[in-house]
């Protein structure tokens, strides 16, 4: 069954269900590259690692583990049933109740587009997770390979259907003006021309683009088309078992996309009124 949205599905922007569907996305683009690029390139998925420390509330996986601990000399004491339940308490609120946060390891994939002959990176495909939209170290760690990316003679594309958080995609801040409305984003910058970005601003309402992904001169560039790349992620997670259009989407929406959303849902039977 696929989405019911024409282009991106906003209940899928859920963090907790984010994860799947970025490694499959990865998979998927990485996939439909291959037969077009292939036997001069090669795509190919590589892996950020690092470790998150606790507290983010972001994810669902960050373990939290509950363990009072009892003072032995309150434990002895006799409980006098003429004591009012109050005053018990009072006498244990020198006893800490500890919670403990284990480190998180965080992977997020990419592609890459490499030379054959050399095993030279070419294009670097990133899609955005919610940890680099958001202050702190998986932010940080994005912005440090970005920056070295653009150093570098690869392109860059950068794909955002995360509307939430930080605009972290590569675009100058005095660019930001000119662009178009929009919740999804496609950046592509090509080397070595970092001063010109092809934007694909994307509104909720419409179709995913096919976007140009560049490899090296003078091999003209291949067609992603992400809406198909999309299709087969939600069709092959099976996200239409278990998401729920009847509630609201796990993100926020402008008025006007809100109401567009609870028409189409309308529309399709998959919600009897306003959410």
């Amino acid at each position: 069954m696929p989405s019911p949205f024409p282009g991106m599905d906003p209940y899928l922007e859920d963090p907790a269900r984010w994860p799947d569907v970025h490694q499959r996305l990865i998979t998927y683009i990485s996939d439909a590259l291959q037969p077009q690029i292939r036997p001069r390139y090669h795509a190919r998925m590589g892996e950020r690692v690092y470790i998150m420390h606790p507290p983010r509330t972001m994810y669902p996986d960050v373990v939290l583990t509950r363990q009072p601990v009892r003072d032995a000399a309150v434990v002895d004491v006799a409980v006098d049933v003429a004591v009012p339940q109050f005053a018990m308490a009072e006498e244990t609120t020198d006893t800490p109740v500890y919670l403990t946060f284990a480190p998180v390891e965080r992977r997020e994939p990419f592609v890459e587009i490499i030379h054959t002959a050399g095993d030279e990176v070419v294009t670097i495909i990133e899609i955005l997770s919610p940890a680099n939209k958001r202050p702190g170290k998986g932010e940080r760690l994005y912005r440090q390979k970005q920056e070295k990316i653009l150093d570098s003679p690869a392109h860059l594309v950068e794909i955002d259907l995360l509307a939430e958080g930080l605009r972290t995609v590569a675009i100058p801040e005095e660019g930001w003006d000119s662009v178009p409305p929009f919740r999804y984003l496609v950046s592509i910058n090509r080397a070595p021309e970092r001063y010109r970005f092809e934007i694909y601003p994307i509104p909720l309402p419409r179709r995913l683009p096919r976007v140009r992904i560049p490899l090296q001169q003078p091999t003209p560039d291949v067609r992603l088309d992400l809406q198909a790349v999309f299709a087969q992620c939600y069709d092959n997670g099976g996200y239409a078992d278990f998401v729920d259009y009847g509630q609201p989407p796990p993100t926020t929406l402008l008025p006007q996309e809100a109401a567009w959303v609870n028409g189409l849902l309308m529309g399709k039977g998959l919600r009897n009124g306003s959410a």
